[in-house]
């Protein structure tokens, strides 16, 4: 099965409704999707997203493609933002589609775990005393992801 892919990194406020609307224009039984927003609280005033644009895309091309060769999907999307933004404001979309729930369940989970860990975006967080720092890697987020380096 051939999926089809939409896979991007940019700047703009991501169209949740279109994105998903354009997963279930493929026929499928199910979508899923998960989406990812800037957390407030703490004194967080702004969240900078850096990346490395060729090397950022490809990885996440890969991730796709992986899903794609684990579970029988339709279409794959995953956005991801960049630059300087606030509370509340979308970071990243995953979503799958796949004539089946389950599949498009775990592979929308896979999307995110492994997307989160492996494509190359570094963030800043940004507070309003004036202080800020990089955020480092979380232990979880490697737990999460090695769940799928033991399946299939």
């Amino acid at each position: 099965m051939s999926a089809d892919f939409h896979i991007r990194v940019d700047t703009a406020d991501i169209d949740i409704g279109g994105e998903l609307a354009r997963l279930e224009a493929l026929g499928g039984g199910g979508v899923a999707s998960f989406t990812g927003v800037v957390r407030g609280g703490g004194g967080l005033t702004a969240l900078e997203l850096e990346h490395h644009p060729g090397i950022t895309l490809a990885m996440m091309t890969s991730i796709a493609e992986q899903a794609a060769a684990r579970w029988p999907l339709l279409g794959v999307t995953a956005i991801h933002r960049h630059g300087r933004l606030v509370p509340g404001d979308r970071i990243v979309l995953v979503a799958a589609a796949s004539p089946h729930r389950a599949a498009a369940l775990e592979a929308t989970a896979f999307l995110i775990d492994w997307l989160k860990t492996r494509a190359p975006f570094w963030k800043k967080e940004h507070f309003a005393d004036g202080a800020s720092h990089w955020v480092e890697a979380r232990a979880a987020d490697d737990e999460a992801a090695a769940r799928w380096s033991m399946k299939g």
